[in-house]
């Protein structure tokens, strides 16, 4: 029998070790993963126990106090997107690999999405409701958090690998980045206004969607170039 050589492993299976490798490595550190989920929970609780039980007011802001909270919560592990391959000398092995680094960005720009924006989405609803919302609200509410928050996670990849290794990285994401996500908080929050209006979700979704589109094309190629620069 002839003897079979070491299995080659395709590329679907390099990012998916990489996305495996970064998932377990945030779930090591159980703190930093639930740090976004708890400040999203108590900053949307907040608003309801301070402005009253006046449902009309509550149901008027709820999109965007939902929606805000989502955004806040999400720039919470932005900065240590990058730091932890960077200090270990990781990040140079993915910038030197056969692998396009591009695609590696992408794969962790979807590990902070799974960790740090779809538990968000999956907390809405409930959040939600202490703001009277319905269930079709809250349905609208779930998508349109679940087509934009893939697309603060690409975004503030950028930011992070911009400010890669700078003193005072912090704040200085948080200037690049917000500016960056404010069409995805007006649409996001309008998707559920028009609605409540009778003015139909459909074309906020719909640009919520290309913003995403157009995102997953760009945001890789100007993180990888971004990283390059870091590295040098």
């Amino acid at each position: 029998m002839m003897r079979q050589g070491p299995k080659r492993v395709g590329l679907a299976g390099v990012l998916l070790a990489n996305l495996r490798r970064d998932v377990a490595l945030a779930m090591r550190q159980k703190g930093d993963v639930l740090t976004p989920l708890v400040f999203f929970v108590v900053i949307a609780s907040l608003f309801p126990l301070g402005v009253g039980p006046e449902s009309a007011l509550l149901l008027r802001m709820a999109p965007g106090v939902l929606w805000v909270s989502a955004l806040l919560a999400a720039m919470l592990s932005l900065q240590r997107l990058f730091a932890t391959d960077y200090a270990d000398g990781s990040l140079e092995q993915m910038a030197l690999s056969s692998t396009p680094l591009g695609l590696l960005v992408a794969t962790k720009a979807l590990s902070h999405f799974l960790l740090s924006g779809l538990p968000l989405v999956l907390m809405a609803p409930v959040l939600g409701l202490q703001f009277g919302l319905d269930s079709r609200a809250l349905g609208i509410l779930m998508l349109s958090l679940l087509l934009g928050t893939p697309t603060l996670s690409l975004i503030g990849s950028i930011g992070a690998a911009l400010t890669l290794g700078v003193r005072g990285a912090g704040v200085l994401l948080s200037l690049l980045v917000l500016p960056l996500y404010i069409p995805i908080l007006i649409f996001g929050a309008g998707a559920v206004e028009a609605d409540a209006a009778g003015l139909g979700a459909s074309g906020h979704l719909s640009l919520l969607a290309a913003l995403l589109v157009l995102s997953l094309f760009f945001a890789p190629l100007a993180t990888t170039a971004a990283l390059r620069i870091s590295l040098e």
